[in-house]
C-alpha cells in the first residue's frame, strides 16, 4: 500500500526583476528549471523575452505583444512581508506568497477599470524527468495552438483557425499528459475549466490549483521536448495556472479572458503543495 506524505516546499522570488520565483523547494528538489539564456537580470521594459525558467508573471497575455506581458520585465516594489506590487498605466496589480506551513499560496489582486480585459498566467518552467506526468480530468477540452499542426496528419488543422480543441489526454490524438524524452517537438495547450492538476514525476507529486471566483481559469501547458527555439532547440516544460482560456489576448472571445467587474479588482489565489509516496 502505498503512503503519500505531505513535503513542506518553501519559495524565493526576485523582485527588482519582475517578481519572478527563483526557486520552489522541498525534499531535497528544487522544483523550477533554469534555462539556458542569459541576460535576464539586464531585461529591460520592451525587451525580447529571455527565458531564464523559473516561474514569471505573465499579464495581461501570455502570447501577443509583449511577449510574456508586461510585469515580467519590470521592477515590483516591496509592500511588506512576502508582498510586492507592480503598477502600469491600466491596471495595479499586487501578491502575497506564504509558504510557513509548507503549502505555498500566492494571493493576488488586480485592480482596473471594470470591463478591463486580461490574461494571467503562472508561467512555471519545471525540471522534470522523462518519466513525469501530467494528470488532468480525462475528457477536459483542450486546446492545441498552431505549432501542434506540424505533428497532425496533413489538412487536421482548420484553415487560420488559432486553435484546435479536443479531449484531454490526447486532443486531436496527440497524446500530451507524457512529458517524456526529447523527440524535438514543442507544443502549446491549454486545458479549459481546469483549474486543478497533478503533476507526477517517480515518487514525487506536485499539485497546483486556481481560485477565483467568477473568471475563466485554466491550465497551459508548454511541452517543449527539444523543438524550440529553432537555432538552439533546449527542453523545458511549462505547467502554467491561468485565468483565461487563449495564450493571446488579441485571440481572446467573449468568454476566453478575465473581465475586472463593476468592482474594479479581481482577486485570486494559487496554491502549490507537494507530496512524496513511500
Amino acid at each position: 500500500m502505498t503512503d503519500a506524505r505531505p513535503v513542506a516546499l518553501r519559495v524565493a522570488y526576485d523582485a527588482a526583476h519582475g517578481a519572478r520565483w527563483t526557486s520552489l523547494r522541498g525534499g531535497g528538489r528544487e522544483w523550477l528549471w533554469r534555462g539556458p539564456r542569459p541576460g535576464r537580470d539586464e531585461v529591460r521594459p520592451g525587451d525580447a523575452f529571455v527565458d531564464a525558467g523559473g516561474l514569471e508573471e505573465c499579464l495581461p497575455t501570455v502570447r501577443g505583444e509583449p511577449d510574456h506581458g508586461e510585469v515580467w520585465s519590470r521592477p515590483w516594489r516591496s509592500a511588506g512581508p512576502g508582498t510586492v506590487v507592480v503598477q502600469r498605466p491600466t491596471f495595479t496589480l499586487s501578491r502575497r506568497i506564504t509558504d510557513a506551513d509548507g503549502v505555498v499560496v500566492a494571493d493576488y489582486r488586480l485592480a482596473a477599470d471594470p470591463g478591463h480585459r486580461f490574461v494571467w498566467a503562472a508561467h512555471a518552467l519545471l525540471g522534470l524527468s522523462p518519466a513525469a506526468r501530467l494528470v488532468a480530468p480525462t475528457g477536459t477540452p483542450t486546446r492545441l495552438h498552431p505549432e501542434a499542426a506540424a505533428l497532425l496528419p496533413a489538412g487536421t488543422w482548420p484553415t487560420g483557425a488559432p486553435w484546435l480543441t479536443g479531449p484531454w489526454p490526447s486532443p486531436a490524438g496527440l497524446t500530451l499528459d507524457t512529458l517524456g524524452a526529447d523527440d524535438g517537438t514543442a507544443v502549446g495547450a491549454v486545458l479549459l475549466d481546469c483549474p486543478r492538476v497533478e503533476v507526477v514525476d517517480d515518487a514525487d507529486r506536485l499539485t497546483l490549483e486556481l481560485e477565483c471566483d467568477g473568471q475563466p481559469r485554466s491550465t497551459a501547458l508548454w511541452r517543449n521536448l527539444g523543438g524550440w527555439p529553432a537555432d538552439a532547440p533546449y527542453r523545458s516544460l511549462g505547467v502554467e495556472p491561468m485565468l483565461g482560456a487563449a495564450f493571446d489576448l488579441a485571440d481572446a472571445g467573449p468568454t476566453d479572458a478575465a473581465i475586472v467587474p463593476p468592482t474594479g479588482e479581481v482577486t485570486w489565489r494559487l496554491t502549490i503543495s507537494a507530496h512524496r509516496i513511500h
